[in-house]
């Protein structure tokens, strides 16, 4: 298998080392964030996204491009100052639908590839987006988030109101809202009452010749409102056209805060016919049809209330309604999938740090490994699976599109939008470790060194713990915690993978709940220890960060050890009583520590019990709109640090969720904890 080299190593190989230098906040910002690669029909081009940060407006603008299959220039289609994304092309090739807000809300857009502007092709005063085409070029099928009291109206009647309604609500100086079931916000978002609708449009040569119709009226969702259940367009067109099928939310709306179990749903366009095709009770989804029409393809879970449950590929033979497993012995978790032709299906998989590309075959056998390094995605096979379009990232870049064979012999670079900033970047590749964890288990690790590391000089040392706990440090790009940012301020960056980490097989995953302090808190100390022991280590300036879980990781460790100078805690859990009572999605909770009256041990992991030990310098970061781990988490943490006379700082946004994703708060995120993490370990 032939796998490219690092872009950053290629570009920067050319260049003195004094030539570059390290990347620094704005270099962050200012690269192409490229994304969704779509085919065209033909197999001549990708429509792809590309978002680029305004740091003066304090936004992001994304537009649609285009580049050859081949490779060879990108082409930029649109080019309105917000956003347009989530292109689908038309059965024909002629037409790309998209959605965008350039007009104020989020609506669909046609845009003709001969020329002229995009056309409007929705007005809905709830909004429209992720469209995709029927096969038969007649519909698009698009989400709104609509008030289900209205969705059994006819389309007119039913904009009407919905519109009334909010306009009645953005209105009224009364701000109160009255509450009858959970889930009632989700994320950074209040829900209020709505319900995501599965919606078609017609259309005649890319003009609508009919309203949208609400496919999946009534008080259910027709697809995940949790990210956990949605990995993409969580629906699709048969081949024929004649039927869509989609993941729905679980049956009662009352147990949908603790019930992870969504289903398969087929919707017959002319008669209009519900029918429920998996009663599988953990979760199901991502629904895929063989370009044949013979198979259905999709993921499942095993384990219901488990969100961290490995997804297995599925296929529903149509004919006979008989489903079965084809990685029932592959032991990784399948995030994405697309169908190659009609026996082979391509899926996405993480792997010790890593997420590859592989190749299922419908006859069986095991999964084929098609990538190599760094973290695959957002596959797209070509027509005819005669290959597959994927973007990719490092550690030491960001993403780019790429197209590989589907036997693994090719892999060939598509776009180079970020070359020429990475080769003014000194970007150190990370170093890859494992070490003997709680009773022996390995634990994998990544180690970052500095730009112009000196092998005789001693450094130093961040050690991060990834949230989760689910999740995984990999040899991947981000935009919110970048390890190259934080080793360009002059320190070694340690990345271990504990219990509870992915892609190191079910079980190691599984190891983690019920036991958040325990085989999780001894494979992070002996990973610490290992990095104690390596001469470029001073462990005189050593500190600790973290989000989320990893928060959750510092407050236990503020109770729990004294190896840091200071710890940084970002949204992180502190207090698990008041952590069930506020937080959104209760399957999680459940899952991994019981039901508080239930289960007597419901707090014996929790890092508020152990406040009398705390001593450890600490800045704590957290968000008013942060719905998943709420922010009273962090104001206690601040309030008991402050009361016991423990150095701290709360640094508080009141417009970010359990992110900051806004440039310029990124930005004060960024110098705070940098300017925190110096006071303690340069000085």
């Amino acid at each position: 298998m032939r796998t490219p080299l690092l872009p950053a190593l290629l570009a920067a190989a050319s260049l003195a080392a004094a030539d570059r230098h390290p990347i620094s906040f704005d270099d962050l910002v200012a690269f192409h964030r490229v994304s969704d690669p779509q085919p065209s029909p033909d197999g001549k081009w990708i429509a792809h996204v590309v978002t680029d940060v305004d740091k003066a407006e304090n936004r992001t603008d994304s537009d649609v491009w285009l580049v050859p299959t081949n490779g060879g220039e990108p082409r930029q289609l649109t080019r309105s100052p917000k956003h347009d994304r989530h292109p689908r092309w038309s059965p024909d090739g002629r037409h790309l639908v998209f959605e965008s807000n350039r007009d104020g809300t989020f609506q669909l857009y046609v845009l003709a590839l001969d020329g002229g502007e995009p056309r409007r092709i929705t007005t809905l005063a709830t909004e429209a987006g992720q469209p995709v085409w029927s096969p038969d070029g007649r519909n698009i099928a698009f989400v709104s988030a609509v008030f289900p009291e209205f969705s059994s109206l006819p389309a007119a009647d039913s904009d009407k109101r919905n519109k009334d309604q909010q306009d009645a609500r953005e209105k009224s100086k009364v701000k109160a809202r009255v509450i009858d079931s959970l889930l009632y916000r989700h994320w950074d978002s209040w829900v209020d009452g709505k319900r995501q609708h599965l919606f078609v449009v017609p259309l005649t040569n890319g003009v609508p010749s009919g309203p949208p119709r609400d496919l999946t009226p009534g008080n259910r969702d027709a697809v995940p409102t949790s990210s956990t259940f949605d990995a993409g367009d969580e629906f699709a067109f048969s081949p024929d056209g004649s039927e869509i099928v989609h993941t729905v939310t679980p049956a009662l709306a009352r147990e949908e805060a603790w019930n992870t179990n969504h289903d398969l749903e087929s919707i017959n366009l002319a008669t209009g016919e519900r029918r429920q095709i998996t009663r599988n009770p953990a979760a199901d989804g991502l629904p895929r049809y063989s370009p044949d029409g013979k198979w259905l393809a999709y993921r499942a879970q095993a384990r219901a209330g488990f969100e961290a449950d490995r997804w297995e590929l599925m296929v529903l033979d149509r004919r006979t309604g008989e489903a079965k497993s084809l990685t029932r012995d592959f032991d990784a978790s399948v995030e994405g999938l697309d169908w190659a032709g009609s026996d082979t299906v391509v899926i996405q998989a993480e792997d010790r740090g890593t997420k590859r590309l592989y190749a299922v075959a419908l006859a069986g056998g095991a999964p084929r490994p098609l990538t190599e390094g760094g973290a695959a995605g957002e596959a797209r096979t070509l027509p005819n699976g005669t290959g597959i379009v994927f973007s990719r990232s490092f550690l030491s870049a960001p993403a780019e599109l790429e197209r590989v064979s589907l036997d693994g012999s090719a892999n060939v670079r598509l776009t180079q939008l970020n070359d020429a900033r990475l080769a003014t970047l000194d970007l150190p590749r990370p170093e890859t470790a494992t070490v003997e964890g709680a009773g022996g288990t390995p634990v994998q690790l990544w180690i970052l060194k500095p730009p112009g590391f000196d092998p005789s000089k001693k450094y130093p040392l961040v050690f991060w713990v990834h949230g989760g706990p689910q999740g995984a440090w990999m040899d991947s790009w981000s935009y919110r915690w970048n390890a190259e940012t934080w080793a360009a301020q002059g320190y070694v960056l340690a990345m271990p993978n504990p219990r509870g980490s992915t892609g190191f097989g079910q079980r190691f995953t599984d190891e983690i709940s019920h036991d958040w302090g325990g085989r999780v808190f001894g494979d992070l100390m002996a990973s610490l220890a290992w990095v104690e022991k390596q001469p470029y280590v001073d462990t005189h300036r050593m500190a600790a960060a973290g989000a989320s879980y990893g928060g959750y990781m510092m407050n236990w460790f503020q109770g729990h050890t004294d190896k840091f100078k200071t710890l940084v805690t970002h949204c992180g859990v502190y207090d698990f009583a008041t952590m069930y009572g506020t937080t959104e999605e209760l399957w999680f909770d459940e899952w991994e520590h019981g039901i508080p009256w239930e289960n007597p041990d419901f707090e014996k992991w929790s890092p508020h019990k152990f406040a009398a030990n705390f001593k450890t310098p600490n800045l704590v970061i957290h968000n008013e709109l942060d719905f998943r781990v709420p922010i009273h988490q962090g104001l206690s943490l601040f309030t008991t640090l402050q009361r016991k006379g423990v150095p701290s700082r709360l640094l508080y946004f009141p417009d970010e969720g359990h992110w900051v994703n806004k440039p310029q708060n990124s930005e004060l995120w960024h110098r705070t904890v940098f300017e925190w993490l110096a006071g303690y370990l340069k000085n």
